[in-house]
């Protein structure tokens, strides 16, 4: 019977094993968008092939490579050492022509013992071309895929928890929901944001006021506020938020995209309490792990019609036709008048 492939994240927890048991394999790729974890294991990865003393001799960072390069650094054999690391970023092998496939095809097949290949994604997308049959197989036969995608609920925030505990602050579960809805849930973007909100905090635990005050929310947090002010009849809330986005030289297009998903969110939570569904019904349909946004979403839904919600999506299809459609339209007019047409 042949082995069942293994998921993505059981890859990420072998990969894990294996860094402490210092038992890794020949080669890998890393990717995936939570770049602060794909980035701790690597350099873990590295520290437990090679020591730190003889870094020099046996670790290999290459960005731009070709396959020949890439053959002397495998079959280059350790100094003082047991194993090498050839670590390769950025490498779109889909884009290699048909020679430079077959070659590293080969390559990949008698992997030296001594090396550990990491392939590691970060500013290009790994995006397998499925259309390159041979060369896919081979990836999947030596080679050992390892998505970093971002923590679940529990584990992000235990991570936060104990991030502001080394800050010298404490800080609440729902303080914790209201930092990861104002500035998104990668690990990178967190780190500097907890640093700031601990040096601002006067007491020792960490307040909502804290996090209003000084942490930078991303677009989405600030979306999800306006349609929420929207939904209060706070029309000032409202346009203040978009002004501050058009100063900041959002695209006006991008912006109606967002907003039209915060619509779609207040519908699909406004359906749920017509018929009597249950918030966790609602948090399901759109993948919400946040009890916090799920809540903050049927509060805003409960203030608004069907008919209105209906309208407003209809209303905002047709002016991202418009948008998208017609030439000399005054994008940004455009959406300041969609908005306070949602708050009459």
């Amino acid at each position: 019977m042949a082995e069942k492939k293994k998921k993505p994240e059981d890859n990420y927890q072998r990969f894990k094993k294996e860094i402490q048991d210092r038992t890794l394999g020949r080669a890998y790729i890393l990717h995936g968008e939570e770049s602060y974890l794909r980035e701790y294991y690597r350099a873990r990865a590295v520290e437990a092939l090679v020591p730190p003393a003889f870094a020099a001799f046996n670790y290999h960072r290459e960005e731009g490579i070709g396959v020949p390069r890439l053959a002397e650094l495998l079959e280059a054999m350790p100094m003082m050492a047991e194993r090498t690391v050839v670590e390769v970023r950025d490498w779109d092998l889909f884009k290699l022509n048909e020679r430079q496939r077959t070659e590293l095809i080969a390559l990949l097949s008698d992997l030296p013992d001594h090396c550990c290949l990491l392939l590691v994604y970060d500013l290009v997308a790994y995006a397998p071309n499925r259309t390159m049959r041979k060369l896919c197989k081979a990836l999947e036969d030596h080679v050992v895929t390892v998505r970093f995608d971002v923590q679940d609920k529990r584990d992000l925030t235990n991570w936060v928890v104990r991030r502001f505990k080394a800050a010298g602050k404490e800080i609440g579960r729902q303080e914790v929901e209201r930092l990861l809805l104002t500035c998104g849930s990668l690990m990178n973007a967190l780190i500097p944001e907890i640093e700031k909100i601990a040096a601002y905090a006067k007491g020792p635990r960490v307040t909502m006021e804290d996090i209003d005050a000084v942490a930078a929310p991303v677009l989405a947090a600030q979306v999800f506020d306006m349609t929420g002010a929207v939904s209060r009849g706070d029309l000032d809330q409202a346009a203040e938020i978009l002004s501050g986005l058009l100063a900041a030289r959002e695209e006006p297009i991008e912006l109606l995209a967002a907003i039209g998903k915060e619509l779609r969110r207040l519908y699909t939570a406004r359906i749920a309490i017509d018929n009597g569904w249950d918030r966790g019904w609602f948090m399901e349909q759109w993948s919400i792990r946040s009890d916090y946004v799920g809540r903050l979403l049927m509060q805003n839904a409960s203030r608004v019609t069907t008919g209105w919600c209906q309208e407003a999506l209809r209303r905002c299809q047709a002016l991202d036709l418009r948008m998208k459609s017609v030439a000399g339209v005054d994008n940004s007019g455009e959406l300041r008048q969609f908005l306070m047409e949602l708050g009459t």
